[in-house]
């Protein structure tokens, strides 16, 4: 009687099979971490500027309900009632005024939620491979954005950046690490180093 042979195992197979699944491993802890793990902006506290998008909805009236993007000069605009100042404004303060407008003449009792769709983006420029406006992604740290722009040039100063950045009207620039996170509308300048 004939008996075949199965050729074996390479002996390397199971340890390329335990690096590889490692690696799975990683890679989906990075990608499927939770949010709430990263930093983020606080909507509560994000005050509205140009480029904002915003999702405004008044419950159980879908004709006043929709998406408004905020214009270049800080407002936006609704049906029925018109412009309404969004510029350094959070969130509830513009739910707070457009409740003020719609009741009572419009809706009795209106109840307003607005959420943030997408933030203005941020600037970048100075020593970095493509400089320009870029759309922000919440937790986004310097590093971050200068790979967006293609990287730090073979001149840059790549450990701090300056960062200009507008609250409640008033604007500032600091010398950041590269660490540092990057809200909306801020605009990042990769130095040059000088040897």
């Amino acid at each position: 009687m004939r008996t075949t042979e199965r050729p074996g195992i390479p002996p390397f197979l199971p340890a390329l099979a335990g690096i590889v699944l490692g690696c799975l491993a990683v890679l989906m802890s990075v990608l499927w971490a939770p949010a709430s793990a990263q930093p983020a902006v606080d909507n509560n506290q994000y005050t509205l500027g140009p480029g904002d998008e915003i999702r405004v909805t008044v419950f159980g009236e879908p004709d006043l309900s929709g998406q408004f993007k905020v214009g270049s000069e800080g407002t936006i605009s609704l049906p029925l009632i018109g412009q309404v100042a969004a510029l350094g404004r959070t969130t509830s303060e513009i739910e707070k005024s457009i409740v003020d407008k719609l009741s009572p003449d419009y809706v009795k009792d209106p109840n307003v939620s607005i959420e943030v769709l997408t933030y203005r983006p941020f600037f970048i420029m100075g020593e970095v491979n493509k400089p320009g406006s870029y759309a922000y992604v919440n937790g986004m740290t310097v590093l971050e954005a200068v790979a967006l722009a293609g990287g730090f040039t073979y001149r840059a100063k790549t450990g701090e950046v300056y960062i200009k950045r507008t609250v409640d009207g008033n604007t500032t620039e600091t010398l950041e690490p590269v660490e540092s996170t990057v809200l909306p509308g801020d605009v990042i300048r990769v130095r040059e180093r000088y040897f």
